[in-house]
């Protein structure tokens, strides 16, 4: 698990990868990571986007952008976490994710961005 904390939101990152819906011979590598974001600061915080460079060992990295996580932009209380499951295809089967989400800070709408740690995505049959 890898955990990083930017103005008082604690960001952390587990990776599975996912062998039944994997298919190396064709390039085609699945990992599924669990996200837990814990506001920590001292104020109402919602997240409203997120922005990802997923980087492909052998091929083009690619930049991913949109509103909320898995389709909610979730409001967190000082205290409170919020937790999702998503996904990320590889064709080389080795590679890394770092991102941001933007939030904003519900008491007097300042906007700020919280970083989320870089995350190896590693096929155990890539280490040989």
């Amino acid at each position: 698990m890898v955990t990083e904390i930017t103005q008082g939101v604690k960001v952390s990152v587990e990776t599975e990868y996912q062998p039944s819906y994997s298919s190396p011979s064709q390039y085609h590598y699945v990992f599924t990571y669990k996200i837990t974001i814990e506001n920590q600061s001292d104020f109402t915080v919602q997240l409203q986007r997120r922005k990802w460079m997923i980087h492909d060992a052998a091929f083009h990295t690619r930049e991913v952008e949109g509103e909320g996580v898995v389709g909610q932009q979730p409001v967190l209380e000082p205290g409170q976490t919020h937790q999702y499951v998503s996904g990320c295809n590889l064709k080389s089967g080795i590679g890394k994710m770092v991102g941001t989400y933007l939030m904003e800070r519900i008491v007097d709408g300042t906007h700020f961005e919280v970083n989320i740690p870089a995350f190896a995505l590693v096929a155990p049959n890539r280490l040989n």
